[in-house]
C-alpha cells in the first residue's frame, strides 16, 4: 500500500469542495492522504473502527459482508467518484461490511473528526451528507427486495443492468466495462457459483448475453430488463 504524491484536492472531491469556505478548503488541502491499493487489497474490514471518510478515485472497489460458511456477499460496488467508509462513524459503530480493491485502485482519506468539525458549522454539507445516506439507504432497501424476492434469472438479470448502469460499457458499445469472477457475480446477485455459471449459460443460449472469458457482452438488453422487472 503506498501514498500518492499530492493532487489537486479539488479536483479529487469536487462535491464537498464547491461546499467548503477557503478555511476549510486549506484543512482539508493540508489533511487529505491518497492511498494506492493494488487488486483485492483489503482497504477496511468489518468490526475495524472508522476513522476517515474514503473516496474512490479510480478503480473499482466492492463492499461486501461474510455470511454463513464463508461465503460473502457483495452489498455494493464503488465506482469514481464515490464517498464511502463514513456511515459506521456516524452511527458510533465498528464497520459491519469489509471493502476491497477490486482493480488497482486510488482512495482519498479524510480523518472523520475533520469532516465532523465541517459539519458543526457548514448545514450546505450537513445536507451533502444527509443527501448520501438517504440515497443509499434508498438502494439498499430496493435490493433487500430484489435480492430476497426475485428468482435466480431475475436477480443475474438486475446484477448484469446494475453492473452496465454504474460501469458503463466498452468501445463496442455492449460489453460491460467491469470483469466480475463468476463466484463475485453470484456474490452479488444472491446465488450459489454454480447457479451463476448456469444462469449465465441459458442467457447466452437465449442470445441474451454473449460471454468471452469474464468479459459479458449485451446481445439484447431490452428482454434482460424484461427479465429483472418479472423477477
Amino acid at each position: 500500500m503506498r501514498r500518492f504524491k499530492p493532487i489537486d484536492v479539488s479536483a479529487s472531491l469536487p462535491d464537498i469542495w464547491r461546499v467548503l469556505n477557503e478555511n476549510e478548503h486549506e484543512l482539508l488541502r493540508e489533511n487529505a492522504r491518497f492511498i494506492n491499493y493494488k487488486k483485492n487489497e483489503i482497504i477496511y474490514l468489518e468490526n475495524d473502527t472508522p476513522e476517515d471518510l474514503m473516496c474512490l478515485l479510480k478503480g473499482k472497489v466492492k463492499i461486501y459482508k461474510e455470511g454463513v460458511g464463508g461465503r460473502s456477499q457483495i452489498i455494493r460496488m464503488i465506482r469514481p467518484v464515490q464517498y464511502f467508509g463514513y456511515r459506521a462513524y456516524f452511527a458510533q459503530e465498528p464497520y459491519v461490511t469489509s471493502a476491497s480493491a477490486f482493480e488497482a485502485s486510488q482512495v482519498s482519506f479524510i480523518s472523520m473528526e475533520i469532516v465532523e468539525q465541517f459539519l458543526r458549522n457548514n448545514g450546505t454539507l450537513a445536507m451533502f451528507f444527509i443527501q448520501l445516506l438517504s440515497v443509499d439507504l434508498g438502494i439498499a432497501d430496493q435490493r433487500v427486495v430484489n435480492l430476497t424476492q426475485k428468482h435466480i434469472r431475475g436477480r443475474l438479470a438486475e446484477s448484469l443492468l446494475f453492473l452496465k448502469e454504474n460501469y458503463g460499457l466498452e468501445k463496442d458499445g455492449a460489453t460491460i466495462s467491469i470483469y466480475l469472477s463468476r463466484e463475485d457475480l453470484a456474490n452479488l446477485s444472491n446465488m450459489t457459483t454454480s447457479n451463476a455459471i448456469r444462469t449465465l449459460s441459458i442467457f447466452e443460449n437465449e442470445r441474451i448475453i454473449s460471454l468471452d472469458g469474464r468479459k459479458i457482452k449485451l446481445i439484447d438488453e431490452e428482454r434482460l430488463h424484461k427479465i429483472s422487472r418479472i423477477g
